[in-house]
């Protein structure tokens, strides 16, 4: 019998940009199932959590195995919920591996069987960040080098 190899993608996702879309098209390569899960206190507060999980489901239709959830709580225990081995997560800068170091240090404390994976963003995409987005939205400027077509169109001409 065969383990499926199932991984959890979480974030805040306020919004969800590019890079997050082409980490989760990688960690569909390595995995049999990825399921994203939405924190639900975002650090920015753009968007409400329904928002963020309907816009990141319709980001992905078609892409394969991938389930969206919303999920509030220690990550440790949402791993154990969903079933699955691994974490992903994509690295950016140098800043982003030091919060990630941390993270799953404390979390390695609390949980030591679950494997932390990172994957580092590609060079074309490793400037956009959900704090760009926010602003580049609240400027009125354009979005579609860095969100999905869903994520421009649900943000197009809103008022934040």
């Amino acid at each position: 019998m065969t383990v499926e190899r199932h991984v959890l993608y979480p974030g805040s996702f306020d919004p969800v940009t590019l890079g997050h879309i082409d980490i989760l098209s990688r960690a569909l390569k390595l995995f049999d199932k990825v399921t994203v899960v939405v924190a639900q206190s975002g650090k920015a507060g753009l968007l409400n959590l329904d928002e963020r999980v309907d816009l990141f489901r319709s980001s992905v239709q078609g892409l394969g195995k991938v389930e969206v959830h919303p999920f509030s709580g220690l990550l440790v225990d949402e791993v154990a919920r969903q079933g699955a081995q691994a974490v992903i997560r994509g690295i950016r800068t140098p800043g982003d591996y030091e919060h990630e170091w941390s993270l799953a240090g404390v979390n390695a404390l609390l949980a030591s069987d679950i494997e932390y994976i990172y994957l580092l963003a590609r060079p074309s995409l490793a400037a956009v960040s959900s704090t760009l987005v926010r602003d580049v939205i609240r400027h009125g400027g354009p979005l579609e080098k860095l969100v999905p077509a869903p994520v421009a169109a649900a943000l197009a001409g809103r008022n934040f």
